[in-house]
């Protein structure tokens, strides 16, 4: 009987325990679902004066989004395209610039822009031989006419930095590219986020090899003769295996920048699709191959994404081509608002397995005053100014660019409107992630407080400008706004699809989303009016009421269960 009693006992004080063990554990379950799930970071960059500002975290509980404000749902099991970086470009003109400065402050500069407590890029792209953007211009890296078996073949224009008596400017003489791109490579190597990406990009073939003879001429650059395929393969193979004797290996390459040309305004080299995917397939794949680069990325056409189409259809139809072929380069420059996320995903649907990443675009044609006397330009309005330390150019509607109300046969002025720079840059990435671009290369990293130097006089805006004389350094609002990005979007990421609801402010808020490698979820927005918007952002069965500030670029992490 006692024996009974105290089983009996034992019975009892079990359930007591399952029955606290259960309510303490519904108590936890309903605490959970009240408190919701706070979000890692949230950052915001705006007009208002905030760069990275971290800002308070908001709340994702388990309920229905509201049917009152516009709702951007990102459904998480919709995994896309991998994410190859957010980026610049090292070029001869921000070579130069740097020369100017000191060279600690230089060094603090670019750990700044590489290290991983600043900026954080990971991918670059650099020219092969002179571009609009060297400081003298028309050279390439074998000037030795009939050298076919390139001998002459060397990296010293890269190396020879730049006279001081010329330029009274200039603090080091001997930096220039090459130092250049091995500061950087430096900075990207003794880091724990070590992870860095070259892109190289030839303007043009060396003169001797293409029909004029020259590196450019007024209304057209050139074309490359054929008897010469071979040896322009082997040209920018020699490159690859220059740099790599120097310590620096090449992530991706394109047959040359721009090839429908610049109406020879500066080096170019004009192609048609049909030759360009014969250069690829027969010359400039297999050589690649044969001489061990077959790993780097392949990128065809490197010019507007607006004409992409054509080319995609031409070399992905030859199949020795397509054999060799990654993906398309493009470029921004045929809309200043627009970044035809339309076109982007006709090509993913038409070649899932090509990818396609931008590889230039900046802030074009500034300050420069209109160079058409069509009585349509607005010539006044034409030439913008004050851009250098004055946050407010940037943030606000105060760019044109080289089409702005210039009407000609070989483009829509009406794509060309008056835009504000810092919406540019986010809405193209933004926008662009959401719609299969891998990536994002801005053009020159930093230039003078002009926009130079170049010998092309194409002026252009960079994230960072300089005063070369005074050495005072002007951080744009456009280089927090690509740094914001950069540092929330790695390669690696995995982009979400993200898509908003019908609904007030829709047109005015871009949304993209990514997955890091920690499994966070990372949702970058942009407001592009002067008046912040309130909308719901659904993750997957998550939903969050969100403020995106008025005119900012904000960022929100969050790890869901």
């Amino acid at each position: 009987m006692q024996s009974f009693d105290n089983n009996l006992k034992t019975i009892l004080m079990k359930r007591k325990n399952l029955r606290n063990f259960l309510l303490i554990g519904s108590v936890a379950c309903v605490a959970a679902s009240c408190s919701g799930i706070k979000s890692k970071q949230v950052l915001v960059t705006s007009e208002s004066g905030d760069v990275l500002k971290k800002h308070e975290n908001v709340v994702f509980q388990k309920r229905q989004a509201s049917g009152e404000k516009l709702v951007v749902s990102v459904d998480l099991n919709d995994k896309r395209q991998v994410i190859n970086g957010i980026g610049t470009s090292l070029t001869e003109s921000s070579a130069f610039v740097l020369a100017c400065l000191p060279v600690e402050k230089r060094q603090e500069l670019l750990q700044e822009i590489f290290g991983e407590k600043g900026a954080n890029f990971a991918i670059v792209r650099t020219h092969i031989g002179a571009c609009d953007f060297s400081i003298e211009g028309k050279y390439s890296l074998a000037e030795v006419d009939g050298d076919v078996m390139l001998e002459h073949f060397s990296l010293d224009r890269d190396k020879e930095g730049f006279d001081k008596e010329k330029y009274p400017h200039i603090v080091d003489a001997a930096y220039d590219l090459y130092p250049f791109m091995k500061d950087v490579a430096a900075i990207r190597k003794n880091q724990s986020d070590n992870e860095y990406r070259i892109v190289a990009s030839a303007w043009t073939a060396p003169a001797w090899m293409k029909d004029n003879k020259s590196y450019f001429e007024p209304g057209y650059g050139g074309s490359l003769l054929k008897e010469y395929y071979q040896v322009y393969a082997d040209y920018l193979v020699k490159y690859l295996e220059a740099y790599k004797q120097e310590g620096i290996d090449f992530w991706g390459i394109t047959p040359c920048n721009e090839p429908q040309g610049n109406g020879g305004q500066w080096e170019s080299m004009e192609f048609t699709p049909h030759s360009q995917a014969e250069f690829i397939g027969k010359y400039m794949g297999p050589t690649l191959e044969k001489s061990g680069f077959g790993g780097l990325k392949l990128l065809a056409f490197d010019q507007n994404t607006y004409e992409m189409p054509e080319w995609a259809h031409v070399i992905y139809a030859d199949p020795d081509a397509n054999k060799y072929t990654d993906g398309m380069a493009v470029h921004w420059y045929a809309h200043t608002l627009h970044p035809f996320a339309d076109i982007m995903n006709e090509i993913h649907n038409a070649y899932p397995d090509k990818i396609i990443m931008h590889s230039e675009g900046c802030i074009d044609n500034l300050g420069l005053p209109a160079w058409s006397d069509d009585p349509m330009v607005d010539k006044e309005g034409f030439k913008e100014s004050g851009w250098f330390k004055n946050d407010d150019f940037w943030w606000n509607c105060n760019a044109t660019d080289f089409a702005y109300t210039t009407p000609s046969p070989w483009w829509d002025y009406k794509f060309h409107p008056k835009y504000v720079p810092t919406h540019r840059y986010a809405r193209f990435i933004i926008e662009g992630i959401n719609n299969w671009l891998t990536g994002f290369i801005d053009w020159n990293i930093i230039l003078d407080k002009d926009g130079g130097p170049n010998h092309a006089n194409n002026f252009c805006g960079a994230p960072i400008m300089i005063d070369t004389e005074t050495k005072d350094i002007y951080f744009t609002p456009a280089y927090h706004v690509l740094k914001q990005l950069s540092r929330t979007i790695r390669p690696g990421d995995v982009a979400l699809h993200a898509v908003s609801s019908d609904g007030e402010n829709k047109d005015n808020l871009f949304v993209s989303a990514t997955i890091n490698q920690k499994g966070e979820v990372v949702v970058n927005m942009l407001n592009i009016i002067k008046e912040p918007i309130t909308f719901d952002l659904k993750l997957g069965e998550y939903v969050a009421t969100v403020t995106a500030p008025a005119n900012s670029l904000q960022t929100i992490v969050v790890k869901l269960p």
